[in-house]
């Protein structure tokens, strides 16, 4: 049921012609009013059953009874108090998700407003005043565990950098990254090292979970793209800062780092002052040097910030 850019009056007819009320589509009479709490409630339900059922947006229709024939409805007659519902619902949901849009239709049989309701989005189920509704068949009901746990377990099951970039190609990939991302390939799998060798770079990509059938993922792109490659990953803005202060914490000093991130993260590490610690040890005149800090762990930290 794909009917949302349609035209106001083209989505009643459409809405009309369906069988039998859904989990996304509910009518109600409502011929002179319609309780607030109702309609919150019902706000909640088809939002939450619109994401289970993988729709964008669901609707809740006044003005129509249950054997879909156009009633008429007085419900918010000024169009200033239907623009104040949006405010309403918003501040007694989830994040302040409210409608779409409220559209009025001027039917041959009467006057329709017809409820545009967003899906709740990935990992966020939809509560109205503290509560999470759910639709069981046509019947409003709560939202049970198992369905709000399918929704929340959507926050963890999308990996953003997994995603494949369809019109990035390989020569959107900077060549000496490829050539350092090869040798670390090669350290890590030595008994693999000869046959990197005979690797084209689609292979290698492949072989390395950075391409998926040939297809470059984004994290293809953070790790090897060039810098004119950026503007795939829009809106991420991948970037490393780093910043020098001085002792009270004024900017001394400042540099920006993008792609290709596995050769950034030597640039910055080359910016990190590592100062010289002495020290004496017992028996000797003759003191030591060392870093202040372990060069693995002034790396590991820079690896983690990019890997987060």
């Amino acid at each position: 049921m794909k009917i949302q850019h349609l035209d106001s009056a083209s989505k009643l007819d459409a809405l009309l012609a369906l069988t039998a009320e859904s989990e996304v589509v509910e009518f109600k009479e409502a011929k002179n009013s319609y309780d607030f709490s109702h309609l919150g409630k019902y706000f909640s339900a088809l939002s939450n059953e619109a994401n289970l059922n993988h729709h964008s947006v669901a609707w809740l229709v006044l003005g129509v009874n249950n054997q879909r024939q156009v009633v008429g409805s007085n419900y918010c007659r000024e169009r200033h108090y239907l623009d104040r519902l949006k405010k309403g619902i918003a501040d007694k949901t989830t994040s302040r998700i409210t409608f779409i849009n409220i559209h009025e239709v001027l039917h041959r049989d009467g006057r329709v407003l017809l409820f545009e309701i967003p899906a709740a989005p990935k990992g966020l189920p939809i509560s109205f005043d503290g509560h999470y509704y759910g639709r069981e068949s046509e019947s409003l009901s709560s939202l049970n565990l198992e369905e709000i746990e399918r929704i929340r377990a959507q926050a963890t099951q999308e990996d953003w950098s997994a995603a494949i970039v369809p019109d990035a190609g390989l020569d959107d990939l900077d060549d000496e990254a490829l050539r350092v991302a090869r040798n670390n390939f090669k350290s890590k799998f030595p008994d693999k090292a000869v046959d990197v060798d005979a690797w084209d770079n689609a292979t290698f990509l492949n072989k390395a979970k950075l391409s998926i059938k040939g297809k470059l993922t984004r994290t293809a792109l953070i790790l090897l793209g060039n810098n004119e490659a950026e503007h795939f990953l829009s809106p991420a803005d991948v970037k490393i800062r780093w910043l020098l202060k001085d002792h009270q914490g004024n900017d001394r000093d400042y540099a920006l780092f993008g792609l290709p991130m596995l050769l950034a993260v030597d640039k910055v590490y080359a910016k990190i002052r590592n100062l010289k610690y002495r020290y004496l040890p017992e028996g000797t005149l003759f003191p030591e040097e060392i870093d202040q800090y372990e060069p693995y762990a002034i790396r590991e930290a820079v690896n983690n910030c990019l890997a987060h």
